[in-house]
């Protein structure tokens, strides 16, 4: 069964009194949506009261957000500060974001996509589209092979855009879908419901002490993933 994070188990990458960065565990949901399950914002919250012995309400703003079945990296602010600054070096694309992505099918060594994407509403699903039309927006991304199997490959993906979806549609629209993701063309869904995306790395100057940080999620405990990344130093 799928474990879910609480304050007890929180997974805690990097921690000041300006930010707090967690390995998200597939599942776990960032901010509250329509489900009305626990989030994991609510969650850390908790942890830092606990932590802290704090009293009255604790603050804490996400920065970003990641897919509920997707694994990795969130940063999230502590101060309002530390979020406003956080939040405008992703809109100037001053924080470099790092995935790795395990897709069905043979891939080639490196390759850039670009499509013009679409959301549709209704289904909560994205599609890419080979030319501009009103309503799509731009989508970039690069990727690099760094390990081919027999009938999966492991692959490490950079954004230069953050669409909805983007990294799951784009790769699905030329034949690499993401392990486990059926939505977007996988041949069967992972039985613990993630798929295998991970936001393993993010590096961003510190919006307040000013230093350089590069922060990296572990590779997660399951057998796929261990095989895919036996070969590397990781």
């Amino acid at each position: 069964m799928r474990e879910i994070s609480n304050p007890n188990n929180l997974r805690v990458v990097y921690e000041d009194n300006h930010l707090l960065v967690i390995d998200k565990r597939p599942g776990d949901i960032v901010q509250s949506d329509k489900t009305g399950d626990t989030c994991l914002i609510d969650v850390a919250k908790a942890y830092i009261k606990k932590k802290f012995d704090k009293p009255g309400d604790v603050y804490l703003g996400a920065v970003h957000r990641i897919d509920r079945p997707v694994g990795g990296l969130v940063v999230f602010g502590r101060t309002t500060k530390a979020l406003a600054r956080m939040t405008e070096l992703f809109k100037t694309k001053e924080v470099k974001k790092t995935y790795w992505a395990i897709v069905e099918g043979s891939a080639p060594q490196d390759k850039e996509l670009i499509s013009w994407m679409i959301k549709d509403e209704q289904k909560n699903k994205s599609r890419c589209l080979a030319k501009e039309r009103p309503g799509a927006k731009k989508a970039v991304l690069r990727f690099q092979n760094l390990f081919q199997g027999e009938t999966l490959a492991l692959l490490e993906v950079e954004l230069e855009t953050g669409r909805h979806h983007q990294i799951r549609a784009q790769l699905s629209s030329i034949g690499l879908p993401i392990r486990g993701d059926v939505k977007y063309g996988a041949k069967r869904a992972n039985k613990d419901q993630s798929i295998h995306l991970l936001a393993r790395g993010i590096q961003f100057v510190h919006p307040v002490k000013k230093e350089l940080l590069t922060l990296c999620a572990p590779i997660p405990d399951d057998s796929v993933w261990k095989s895919m990344t036996q070969s590397l130093s990781v």
